[in-house]
């Protein structure tokens, strides 16, 4: 049995760490870190939690983290973990940062595209992208996971075999994402205000969202070339789940039997990753409370693209339950442990 303590514990990241950890026998919950909000007890922010946690809210003692958990989950918002996180390098802890704060292996594109200051490099060279289905082996090795970031997650798991294949081109690929309203956090705002988001939809940071550097990153990563996208991500009046429709140009004759054979048999041996039959495409509500990825495939003759539909639950595979996934696999735990949840439908 491990130890894991929740830095950021009040946001909806952290919230669905506290539901999905409750199952997991390997780890026991120790301590849920608010400074904000430190000495209250969770329930009375989120009366669900009521019987299941006793302990308040503590504030971050950062020195004695050590000497009480084993696993620090940072659902923190971007620009708070690259300040924690290299404090705690040299420790024996176990560190899943769940902002993009490690995400962006070149500092400058970081202070390009998130408007401040990176994370030393020292640390982002350290950290291990925690996208299982790509990157397990050095997950298994890892002290320090950077979690993907909600829609990359999405993109990239329908884009990488295509690109790994040469099926289609480098560039263009169109991604055109959307995503509930928890992918925006629990800040109020003027952009997910009940009368903003009902009855409406919105495209959002369009042409300059953090994810297009870390979805080009490691696509090119994949293809070792330049690898660029457009991605445009849009608000929709839901509160959690998120679907990537993704275009790309062939560069070969195939059918659409073919490469739904292709990515059945790239992702064989992946557990949270379903191929749908030909006809068949996800909705978000398909994998809502899960950690699945649902992909779907099309070859339109006519434009010689491939279509790709790949959707998730922004909350879970997007962000707590592939933070848990990775988890798993930096102990040697089953990797489907906590997590092998049928999803709620509807």
């Amino acid at each position: 049995m491990k130890n894991a303590a929740i830095i950021g514990g009040t946001g909806y990241g952290a919230i669905e760490l506290i539901r999905l950890l409750h199952s997991h026998k390997h780890i026991q919950l120790k301590k849920i870190i608010s400074n904000s909000q430190h000495g209250e007890q969770i329930s009375s922010i989120y009366p669900h939690l009521t019987s299941f946690i006793e302990e308040p809210m503590e504030k971050l003692e950062i020195k004695s983290l050590e000497k009480e958990v084993d696993i620090v989950f940072f659902a923190t918002p971007a620009g708070i973990s690259k300040k924690l996180i290299p404090q705690l390098e040299q420790s024996s802890l176990q560190c899943i940062d769940l902002s993009g704060d490690l995400r962006i292996t070149s500092q400058d594109q970081y202070l390009e595209w998130y408007g401040a200051e990176a994370a030393p490099q020292e640390t982002i060279d350290n950290a291990v992208y925690g996208l299982p289905e790509i990157y397990k082996e050095e997950i298994k090795n890892a002290k320090i996971i950077s979690n993907p970031g909600c829609f990359p997650t999405s993109s990239l798991l329908g884009l990488i075999p295509a690109i790994q294949h040469k099926v289609i081109e480098n560039s263009p690929i169109i991604i055109d994402g959307k995503t509930g309203i928890s992918g925006a956090g629990r800040t109020p705002s003027a952009m997910t205000h009940f009368s903003e988001v009902n009855d409406n939809v919105k495209a959002y940071k369009v042409g300059k969202h953090q994810h297009i550097p870390e979805i080009d990153q490691y696509l090119s990563g994949i293809a070792n070339e330049s690898v660029t996208s457009t991605f445009t991500p849009h608000l929709i009046p839901m509160t959690r789940g998120l679907i990537c429709t993704m275009y790309g140009q062939l560069k070969m004759t195939i059918s659409t039997e073919e490469i739904i054979d292709l990515y059945k048999s790239f992702y064989q041996s992946e557990p949270f990753v379903r191929i749908r039959n030909k006809g068949e495409f996800p909705a978000t509500k398909d994998m809502n409370g899960s950690n699945y990825c649902d992909i779907g495939l099309h070859v339109d003759e006519r434009t010689n693209q491939l279509i790709i539909i790949s959707a998730i639950d922004n909350l879970v595979k997007g962000a707590a339950g592939q933070a848990i996934q990775n988890v798993n696999l930096m102990n040697g735990w089953d990797e489907e442990h906590g997590l092998n949840n049928v999803p709620v439908y509807p």
